[in-house]
């Protein structure tokens, strides 16, 4: 018996367009991290031009957009988190950076952090990873692992250390 395939959508369609982040999502290797960085220079444009607020809003906003979107994508796919679907990375990226200095070394420090928590998936991001479905759960283990850098940056400032952070984080 033949069986049926998937249809599929062009590079340009608004849905693949804008859920791949301009087709960065479309990366052989890495995608995750390849938007990630893609969503850095966005960033820095609407945090330095508009501020941190602006850049939070935005966050949720792309949060929004891409639970619509995943949902859109899931019957052109067999995933329920496909990989080249990589705006859930550029809404958790900039959550995370709308907490931060506009700076290369906080951009850099956000980047790496944001990738770790986002690939390790400490409780309870893999729980949520597991057990959320659709649109709402490709994005939200994202915006998750966008705040796991904020609590450790809050736990070391408790611990005396914020001067420290902040000297690195704003130079």
């Amino acid at each position: 018996m033949d069986e049926k395939q998937k249809p599929s959508l062009s590079f340009f369609h608004p849905i693949k367009f804008i859920g791949t982040w301009f087709g960065v999502g479309l990366a052989p290797y890495a995608a995750g991290t390849c938007a990630s960085i893609a969503a850095l220079p966005f960033a820095w444009v609407i945090q330095t031009c508009f501020g941190s607020v602006a850049l939070f809003i935005a966050s949720i906003l792309v949060f929004i957009l891409g639970v619509i979107l995943c949902n859109l994508y899931a019957p052109y796919t067999d995933s329920l988190d496909p990989r080249e679907m990589v705006i859930d990375e550029i809404s958790g990226q900039w959550l995370l950076l709308s907490f931060m200095f506009p700076t290369l070394s906080s951009y850099i420090t956000g980047l790496v952090l944001f990738r770790f928590f986002d690939i390790v998936k400490p409780w309870p991001i893999s729980v949520a990873d597991r057990k959320i479905h659709g649109g709402f759960g490709v994005m939200f283990d994202d915006a998750l692992a966008a705040i796991y850098p904020l609590i450790l940056f809050g736990i070391v400032y408790l611990c005396g250390y914020g001067h420290v952070i902040i000297n690195f984080l704003a130079n």
